[in-house]
């Protein structure tokens, strides 16, 4: 349901920070770029002109190139071949700002229950096979990895959204990028979190699949931000799953933010029904919540465009574990998935699994369509998504 604006009610104003004038950026790990560009913006102030200064020297031996006339959303590679365009996007980090960086998504067609969300970056370096993000338009024709500059404004934005609720209310970063794949870079989290805990109403839920939790452990989060893992099975994870942590790696992160007092979740998508995923998913669950403290888990599957899915079939040749199995019809949202009887037999089959192992755990279904939630036995997953508190 869309949140209601409406005028304040008590609702106190944050003053957002600019840049941690103290932090040190450092390599991000799973990323290298060759290349940095520095667009239309970067050098609005003093900080931020000394942050891409500083970015800049972690990495020597990339070639520094400044386009200051061009927004970031208009920097173009030299290369039209679709996967070597894709691998070059992710070796080259474009710094600009996004003036319009905080969006309500208002999905139509599915049963997503839309959300308030934000993007200090811009995609990610990591290479997952089934990416959906490469295959939409503002990453299809210029796929690169971005930082942007201008986080006060960013978080400006937030607050005078969040002044005008009445309630608190979630602002996802995730949704277009990998939420803490470069924070070692920027020092970002060091900004947002703590702008999170003095916030009356905006609460951060965040996504990823980085072990990069250092900046966050030591801060006095209030709990106002949920931090949230994408996980899938070693066994997946080894075939679609590339240049990025081990499932092992991001749990044992998962269980440090955990001890530092942060609600954790678990997005386990996209499920994918290899041969015996039964099997392998019963034991990953078993042991992701034997061994992890969760307040919810979050349940999805292939839900991409006939872009992305060509990148994949590039990536993995056309007779894929993926493409093998989905349907070519797309459903009404535009998005292409698997079979619904598949879809249900796989939701029943882990909604069980989970409530024998953890009866009182929430339990919700990502990106899907009305009828799966009218199925018997999966009804009771409606509103609890990974994107809402």
């Amino acid at each position: 349901m869309r949140c209601k604006m409406r005028r304040p009610i008590m609702a106190n104003s944050v003053q957002p920070a600019d840049f941690s004038a103290d932090y040190q950026p450092r390599s991000a790990p799973y990323f290298s770029p060759d290349a940095i560009i520095v667009t239309k913006g970067s050098y609005q102030t003093r900080q931020q002109r000394n942050l891409v200064e500083a970015i800049c020297s972690v990495y020597p031996k990339a070639r520094i190139i400044e386009e200051l006339d061009q927004p970031h959303n208009r920097v173009r590679l030299d290369i039209s071949e679709p996967l070597g365009l894709h691998y070059r996007g992710k070796r080259t980090l474009v710094l600009g700002i996004h003036k319009s960086a905080v969006r309500y998504s208002d999905e139509e067609n599915n049963m997503c229950p839309n959300y308030w969300h934000f993007s200090p970056y811009g995609f990610c370096p990591y290479d997952c096979q089934y990416c959906y993000l490469a295959g939409t338009p503002g990453v299809k024709y210029c796929p690169v990895v971005k930082i942007f500059l201008n986080l006060a404004q960013i978080l400006s934005q937030i607050d005078r959204v969040a002044s005008q609720l009445a309630e608190p209310t979630a602002f996802y970063l995730g949704k277009l990028q990998d939420a803490l794949a470069l924070d070692p870079l920027t020092g970002y989290s060091r900004v947002v979190i703590p702008f999170f805990a003095g916030h009356r109403y905006a609460r951060l839920i965040l996504l990823t699949k980085s072990v990069n939790v250092q900046n966050l452990l030591d801060l006095d989060h209030k709990q106002h931000t949920i931090l949230s893992w994408s996980l899938n099975p070693p066994e997946i994870c080894a075939a679609f799953e590339k240049n990025l942590p081990s499932p092992g790696e991001r749990i044992e992160s998962m269980r440090r933010c955990a001890d530092a007092g942060y609600p954790a979740r678990a997005v386990i998508m996209p499920i994918i029904p290899v041969d015996g995923w039964q099997n392998i998913y019963s034991e990953f669950l078993e042991n992701l919540l034997g061994s992890t403290p969760l307040s919810r888990v979050t349940l999805g599957q292939i839900c991409s465009y006939t872009g992305a899915l060509k990148l994949t079939e590039r990536k993995l040749g056309r007779r894929n574990p993926i493409s093998r199995r989905l349907e070519r019809t797309r459903c009404n949202d535009g998005r292409i998935r698997f079979p619904l009887e598949l879809r249900l037999e796989v939701y029943r089959y882990l909604i069980d699994k989970i409530k024998r192992l953890k009866p009182q755990l929430d339990i919700g279904l990502c990106m899907e369509e009305q009828q799966i939630f009218e199925a018997p036995n999966v009804e009771s997953t409606t509103g609890c998504c990974n994107c809402l508190l």
